[in-house]
């Protein structure tokens, strides 16, 4: 999954907000069941106090009276953690009665280090131990006598662990519980996207298909939200035919037009001996040498701009080199060719005959006894390089350059118009691909000629 591709931003967006949102929910369902153990636990020693004031009064009597046992064990063994306490509300008076569990000790009231008690006049607090233990602690202040007469203490401590590890145990329970819900979100996120990026990514092999000519336009049945898509892109592929249509219509009609009257023209200078008809012949064919450029690349550009046009290499390179080896039959030329099957180039065939064309037959005029053709394909695998080899003189670099410009002949003793090379460079960049000439380890001049595979 690239960085840069849709289908990685909704995962890295859908799996950052499950991080937060997860860890999110987890905190707050810490708390809530934090505060759901401590209101059981608060009710658990309200009933003890409860319990402690009803024992330690008698009715009609004016001041506690030791209380009888609670019921709960835990109260008679020495710092058991759950200790009872009664004295008068009042700050550094001693305790009147405690627990078997507390000794000698005493216990730290939440009214002294000033909590505020609730509607029932409770107060609750964590405080310190005996035993350094952690305590829940809920003191009642309690009037014997009526409203107007000293109030008492009435205290009941619990041992916090027990809060401690029933909360421990859930937030094992739950962190677990949604790591793993936490961890399906991200895979079904994952499985989300792909699933629901599958359509674009069957529209891309299509217009892949469309691209290499295995296909003429988008075909299949694609979600309503990509219909309108499929449809532009449909009209668009379209509109590129009848461009190219309408662009090879002018380039044919423009090609008439001016090579009949330039006929013409020609053909009346040459019944003459005037210096005006050697003139207008030299003129006229100046003319013609630059229609014939402007239109080749007209049709270049316009077969280049086409879309799904593939060529089978070995197809065109085996037909060349049978009418290459009849014309040069007399001289004794062997060609060689070394090109895998399955090469294909992304363009016309038309084009591929005339830039591979010039090149061996440029190499069959120079070379002595062989030319070496070799196509493979680069690193990336997406361009053909096409090699042709000569064993002839070869050219220096000054030579190679001025070789691939336009109307150019290194040699008036060979035939030819000079326009061979520049074709195949015109070619080569319409099709966004390199055209060079380099010295050939066989001796002579080396032509490399790199395309778009398809």
């Amino acid at each position: 999954m690239r960085r840069k591709s849709l289908a990685y931003r909704l995962f890295v967006s859908a799996a950052i907000w499950t991080l937060v949102v997860v860890p999110a929910a987890a905190i707050l369902l810490i708390s809530l069941y934090r505060h759901s153990v401590e209101r059981n636990f608060d009710a658990r020693l309200n009933a003890y106090l409860t319990g402690l004031v009803a024992s330690s009064t008698a009715e009609g009597g004016t001041t506690p009276t030791a209380p009888a046992n609670l019921g709960e064990p835990l109260f008679t063994i020495p710092f058991s953690g759950w200790y009872w306490q009664i004295k008068l509300f009042k700050k550094g008076t001693p305790p009147l009665f405690v627990s078997d569990s507390l000794l000698d000790q005493r216990l730290w009231l939440p009214s002294v280090l000033g909590a505020e008690p609730d509607e029932n006049l409770i107060y609750r607090a964590y405080m310190k131990g005996p035993e350094g233990q952690r305590l829940r602690v809920l003191e009642r202040q309690i009037r014997l006598e009526g409203p107007n007469h000293r109030p008492y203490s009435y205290a009941v401590a619990g041992d916090a662990a027990e809060i401690e590890k029933d909360l421990a145990d859930f937030t094992t329970m739950l962190i677990a519980a949604l790591a793993l819900l936490g961890f399906g979100l991200v895979v079904a996120t994952l499985f989300q996207v792909r699933f629901g990026l599958m359509p674009l990514r069957a529209v891309r092999e299509d217009l892949a298909a469309i691209r290499s000519g295995k296909a003429e336009r988008l075909e299949g049945d694609v979600p309503v939200e990509i219909q309108p898509l499929q449809k532009e892109l449909n009209a668009l592929i379209e509109s590129n035919r009848e461009i190219v249509e309408r662009a090879r219509t002018h380039v044919g009609n423009l090609a008439h037009a001016l090579k009949t009257p330039l006929s013409v023209i020609g053909n009346e200078a040459r019944g003459k001996r005037t210096a005006l008809a050697k003139k207008v012949l030299e003129q006229t064919e100046i003319m013609r040498t630059q229609i014939t450029h402007h239109l080749d690349r007209a049709r270049m550009v316009a077969r280049t701009t086409a879309l799904g046009s593939v060529t089978d290499v070995p197809e065109v390179l085996e037909g060349l080199k049978r009418a290459l080896s009849r014309i040069y039959s007399e001289k004794g030329m062997e060609i060689v060719l070394e090109c895998p099957d399955g090469m294909l180039f992304q363009g016309e065939r038309q084009d591929l005959e005339e830039m591979t064309g010039n090149l061996m037959d440029n190499a069959c005029k120079w070379g002595r006894d062989l030319v070496q053709v070799t196509v493979a394909k680069d690193a990336s695998g997406e361009h053909l390089v096409v090699t042709v080899d000569d064993d002839g003189p070869g050219l220096d670099a000054t030579e190679r350059d001025r070789a691939v410009q336009r109307g150019q002949r290194l040699d008036e003793t060979k035939p030819g118009s000079g326009l061979g090379l520049s074709i195949v460079a015109d070619l080569a960049h319409l099709y966004k691909g390199e055209f060079a000439l380099e010295p050939s380890p066989n001796g002579g001049l080396r032509a490399k000629l790199t395309l778009p595979a398809a």
